[in-house]
């Protein structure tokens, strides 16, 4: 098996987002400070030209970044992951005194599985809003130090070992440190900012598994870490936006969405109006008419990318006996009869011969039938932004635990893809016939 040449960037880049706020804001550090792109404000107006690249954010977690062609466009091709992952989030008030201990008071974000989260250093991070110089300013958060929930000793709970049922309330507080820890969250928010504690005027605090990641296997073919679903998609996608070169027929997008976990229904999250709004002004600022922009979403394609379940080699039987993937065989396409995911087959079509130009191996996923299907952003996109979706992803091992397995050749080959995908471009005939233009191979490869 071939190491991956992506993973140590990709295991850095996981371990420095603990949040979405701080996913995104390397993404937009990157793209401000390596590549160069213009950063614009929503609340402002925009002044485009072709031949430029931008990016804006909203609520500090969720991006949208593109690359406008020299000249002008037929459509858009777009990529987008999330940045959010299941976590515990901190109450707005979070210190809990009981009997000689301090607890923290937490509620579940997204379904964790939540017996991984138990007896492991636990850290908090996110961010916090402070009056600085007569303006509240938003600032991450990531304090020195951790927490942990303890488990039951076996001698207290015989049956913990079969099945043991975990109440979010009661089981799953963390401990944060002894009666004289009282207050001591709050003082120590305060000095990791720089900032009095009344100056500290709201939060969005979560707990998160910051253990260090690991590659692993008798060749290095695995890695785990937290938060691989869906930051390892997030990661491949910007890395292939970074390295495609400019297409000459549409503009290059790149979304990086928050709350998929809870359902993507916020004013940041993918059922949000924020790509519409973006590709919107992107048409206005080109002096293109509305009717146009129409047309324009008729030669455009998404490819949503989260990831997908790997056959798990314990029990091989909880998935479909065909439509199955497992770690470092390649892309995998995913599908369901009930619409969970968006990909139709023109759309695994067209994306087949992405991966056919790029050399990259194609998996599919199909739920088995008696199982309810997962589902993804794909579907909440195109009720603002009815285009022609594939959903893809990485396949990987214990999805939603706080440290979960994947492969580390298979984050290579998603970048090869859409690095291929950037380059191409889509337009849909209406009798059902697609368009597909490919980039020609460089010159070193012919």
């Amino acid at each position: 098996m071939e190491y991956g040449e992506s993973i140590q960037d990709l295991i850095s880049f996981l371990e420095e987002s603990p949040t979405a706020y701080h996913a995104v804001e390397a993404v937009a550090r990157r793209l401000e400070t390596v590549d160069g792109f213009i950063r614009l404000q929503e609340g402002r107006e925009w002044r485009l030209e072709m031949g430029k690249s931008y990016f804006t954010t909203r609520n500090g977690s969720s991006l949208i970044a593109f690359r406008l062609p020299r000249v002008d466009y037929r459509g858009f091709q777009m990529t987008m992951s999330h940045a959010d992952s299941p976590a515990f989030k901190l109450k707005g008030k979070a210190e809990l005194a009981g009997e000689h201990y301090v607890q923290l008071d937490t509620e579940r974000y997204g379904g964790a599985i939540l017996s991984t989260w138990l007896d492991r250093p636990l850290q908090i991070a996110g961010r916090a809003f402070v009056r600085e110089s007569g303006q509240i300013v938003s600032r991450l958060v990531r304090l020195d130090g951790h927490v942990v929930i303890p488990n039951l000793a076996i001698h207290m709970n015989r049956e913990v070992n079969n099945g043991a049922v975990l109440n979010p309330q009661t089981d799953l507080l963390p401990l944060y440190g002894d009666g004289a820890a009282k207050g001591e969250l709050n003082r120590r928010l305060a000095a990791h900012l720089g900032v009095q504690e009344g100056n500290i005027l709201g939060s969005d605090l979560y707990l998160v598994n910051d253990a260090p990641a690991c590659v692993w296997g008798p060749h290095g073919e695995y890695y785990s870490c937290g938060r691989i679903d869906d930051l390892a998609c997030a990661y491949a996608a910007f890395t292939a936006f970074e390295r495609a070169e400019e297409n000459p027929f549409s503009a290059a997008v790149y979304c990086l969405f928050d709350n998929e976990e809870i359902g993507s229904g916020t004013r940041q999250g993918a059922r949000s109006t924020f790509l519409s709004d973006v590709l919107r002004r992107i048409h206005c600022g080109m002096g293109r008419s509305e009717e146009s922009y129409f047309a324009a979403l008729r030669s455009s394609f998404m490819v949503s990318a989260d990831n997908a379940h790997a056959v798990h080699p314990n029990h091989p039987e909880k998935c479909d006996p065909l439509n199955r993937c497992y770690l470092n065989g390649g892309l995998v396409v995913k599908q369901a009869a009930g619409g969970s995911y968006a990909t139709d087959g023109a759309a695994c079509a067209v994306f087949r011969e992405i991966c056919r130009t790029a050399e990259v191996p194609v998996q599919y996923f199909a739920n088995r039938s008696d199982m309810p299907s997962g589902s993804t952003m794909g579907c909440c996109i195109i009720s603002n932004v009815s285009v022609n979706t594939v959903d893809i992803g990485l396949p990987q091992l214990a999805m939603h635990s706080s440290y979960e397995t994947a492969g580390c050749r298979d984050a290579d080959l998603m970048i090869e893809a859409l690095t291929v995908f950037y380059g191409a471009s889509v337009e849909a005939e209406e009798d059902g016939r697609f368009s597909l233009t490919l980039p020609r191979p460089k010159p070193e490869a012919l």
